[in-house]
């Protein structure tokens, strides 16, 4: 299995080359190419990208910004679920998350574990340090990638979306840490 310790971790900035990426999705093909130093610039997301120097291409990347998990009428019973999670002083009608904008690995590196492998250090990173509260991770998955979400322990928000071209999920940290915590 491929290891993300094998590639160059960048953080995107308007200085940075994008080296050659395709994966299955034009759309988070385009958004790489076409919208990420956008994104960036404008303070409403920031890139990360894993290349492979001796190729001189991009292997994946994934985009983080803020979000939150907030109270919906229409939801009780999953905001039940949610909010029994939150010891009873500290319960709001919204919650500190961090939101997977985008996710990607290329065709060529595809199906080697490594969209796991960045879940678990966007995971990994967001309970070890810190710069602000953050409680969950949510992201809205393409209908086609819900499986790999599921498979790395995140939960729809709804079943009312279970047509739509997304699906709401997010993945609660707060077990995460506990884990980690317990491993060490």
């Amino acid at each position: 299995m491929m290891q993300l310790a094998d590639f160059e971790f960048v953080q995107l900035t308007q200085d940075t080359d994008i080296l050659p990426f395709l994966s299955e999705d034009e759309d988070l093909n385009n958004f790489l190419i076409e919208d990420a130093k956008n994104y960036s610039a404008d303070l409403m997301a920031v890139t990360y990208l894993f290349i492979d120097k001796e190729k001189q291409q991009t292997v994946a990347y994934f985009s983080l910004l803020n979000d939150k998990v907030a109270y919906d009428p229409r939801y009780k019973t999953i905001w039940g679920r949610i909010n029994r999670r939150i010891h009873n002083s500290k319960r709001r009608r919204s919650y500190p998350s961090a939101k997977i904008g985008r996710l990607a690995v290329s065709k060529e590196y595809a199906c080697n574990g490594l969209g796991s492998q960045i879940l678990y250090l966007i995971k990994s990173y967001l309970v070890n340090n810190p710069k602000l509260g953050c409680r969950f991770i949510t992201v809205d998955a393409y209908a086609k990638a819900t499986d790999f979400y599921r498979k790395n322990d995140f939960e729809y928000f709804t079943m009312t979306d279970t047509l739509d071209a997304t699906r709401l999920m997010y993945f609660d940290l707060k077990p995460f840490k506990k884990e980690l915590e317990s491993e060490q």
